[in-house]
């Protein structure tokens, strides 16, 4: 009977006669135990799995601990940036200071912040608590006109000790005894507007936070240093402990700090400040087609030089982007990968030969280059660029050198293998005709595995500028060093968001073309 017949006559067996069999042979239609509860064996093995790793790497007390606030601010800061004026009001009268490298130049005077101007009440130390704030000479030891009058030259007599550690009542009233008030004309209000509905109005003795509906006075005290809220605080302001900082937060459009002698300001904004041009270029604040008409037609700006030279050389050595020095630090990058690569395939391509077996019939020297092959890349490139920045120094060297180390493995490995397995006819062929060993590895070993050869380095040298950008952080030079920096110093992040898409760039088009070369090689050997 052949199959046809057998398929048929299966089909057309009742279940009765399904039912016999399964009596006749009950042992073969019986299913193991482990057959029949793999699956949940299987979901019991993974949700212990998924305990223990739970348990042991401590994720819910990471995440129930986790200040998500911060995290979501991170993320915000590669979107947008923040401008951070202080308010401060600690002698009576209210002064807007700015940071040295603010965004809005070197005299910012944004429409956010209004001022009111009136009567203050300034408050000084008085001239005479300053003099007998003094160390007076007659009773130092040290002092050329001192007395030799026994109690007074005993700068550690008792009763000086009695003196300074006497009663701690009232000193705040001591300290309000020593100031001096005088009122004059000066700003006593301050009003900064985060949208329509969050606002901070700033007095020397009072801070109104108002968002949406809800409004929050707090009572500030320079002298006690005490910042106390006049009602229960809601749940977009925040104070750890009695009597210190209020911690008010307007959603995306900032944060503000409310403290006994200022109030700190970080009030966020769409986009990259001064992406183009930083606050000391001539084209900085200038709009699109103000700057489109100087580079044009334009007077020059500067004798000597075009606007349009003078315009890119404002972006390129933008104080605050550094936009020039980025872009030669990725093409460091790039150049640290090629070259690694390059040096790698130089020197793995003839050892290959001689580590495969087919090719050259020597044991001993097939099995000490394979070791060898194995030593160089299971170090990892990480490693490697730290022992060679300690050797060269921080830069592109130590890079170049932990490239070419770690792919000369690879590549020898990988080289070696596809040698080992090449169809012998082409080169027995090629022996036939009388050649020589070069001509027959030319003609009868290079046709078949150069594409291979070819396509993996055009793979790694891809791979290798994501990695060069990695071992950049631990001084081997390029971007990673740049971005390592960014991510170290800066306050905002936007800068380490610019880089990383830069690399992103890179790594994309080099792949795309990578690819395309790949494929054209693979299809020539094919045909």
């Amino acid at each position: 009977m052949n199959a046809s017949a057998m398929n048929l006559s299966a089909k057309m067996l009742s279940p009765a006669d399904v039912l016999a069999i399964k009596e006749r042979h009950p042992a073969a239609f019986e299913r193991s135990l482990v057959k029949r509860f793999s699956v949940v064996l299987c979901v019991a093995i993974v949700t212990l799995y998924a305990v223990y790793v739970s348990w042991f790497f401590a994720i819910g007390k990471v995440v129930s601990e986790g200040n998500w606030d911060i995290a979501g601010t991170y993320l915000a800061d590669w979107i947008s940036y923040e401008v951070r004026p202080d308010i401060d009001f600690r002698t009576g009268e209210i002064v807007v200071e700015f940071p040295k490298f603010s965004p809005l130049g070197s005299n910012p005077d944004p429409e956010w912040i209004t001022t009111k101007s009136g009567t203050v009440t300034v408050k000084e130390k008085s001239n005479d608590d300053m003099t007998q704030s003094k160390p007076a000479s007659s009773g130092s030891f040290m002092a050329p006109d001192a007395s030799s009058g026994g109690a007074e030259l005993s700068f550690m007599a008792p009763s000086s000790t009695a003196t300074n550690m006497g009663s701690n009542e009232a000193p705040s009233k001591a300290r309000d005894s020593n100031l001096v008030s005088t009122q004059k004309e000066g700003i006593n209000q301050a009003e900064i507007v985060f949208s329509k509905t969050a606002q901070i109005i700033v007095t020397p003795s009072v801070v109104t936070l108002v968002n949406g509906a809800e409004s929050v006075v707090l009572d500030v005290d320079p002298l006690d240093e005490t910042v106390k809220p006049r009602d229960v605080l809601p749940e977009w302001a925040l104070q750890k402990r009695e009597g210190e900082k209020i911690f008010a937060n307007f959603g995306f459009a900032g944060r503000a700090e409310v403290r006994a002698k200022e109030v700190k300001i970080m009030r966020r904004f769409f986009g990259w400040e001064n992406f183009f041009f930083d606050t000391n270029s001539h084209y900085w604040g200038k709009p699109f087609s103000e700057v489109a008409s100087l580079a044009i037609s334009g007077e020059r700006i500067s004798e000597g030089q075009s606007n349009v030279s003078l315009m890119l050389d404002n972006f390129l050595n933008n104080a605050e982007w550094q936009h020039g020095d980025v872009y030669i630090k990725l093409l460091q990058t790039i150049v640290m990968a090629f070259v690694g690569t390059l040096f790698a395939v130089v020197i793995a391509f003839p050892l290959s030969f001689v580590a495969a077996r087919n090719i050259t019939p020597n044991r001993f020297l097939n099995q000490i280059l394979k070791r060898f092959f194995d030593f160089l890349r299971s170090v990892d490139m990480l490693i490697w660029a730290l022992f060679f920045t300690r050797a060269f120094g921080p830069g592109p060297l130590a890079g170049i050198s932990a490239i070419f180390f770690t792919d000369t493995g690879t590549f020898g490995k990988l080289y070696s293998e596809a040698l080992e397995n090449i169809d012998d006819k082409q080169r027995e062929g090629v022996r036939s005709v009388g050649a020589s060993p070069a001509a027959v590895q030319r003609f009868g070993v290079l046709p078949q595995v150069l594409p291979v050869f070819a396509s993996q380095a055009l793979y790694f040298w891809e791979s290798n500028i994501r990695s060069a950008t990695i071992i950049g952080a631990v001084g081997a030079g390029g971007i990673g060093l740049k971005l390592w920096e960014a991510m170290r110093t800066n306050q905002d992040w936007e800068n380490v968001f610019y880089m990383v898409i830069l690399i992103l760039i890179v790594i994309f088009v080099f792949d795309s073309a990578s690819n395309a070369l790949r494929s054209r090689l693979i299809g020539k050997q094919q045909s």
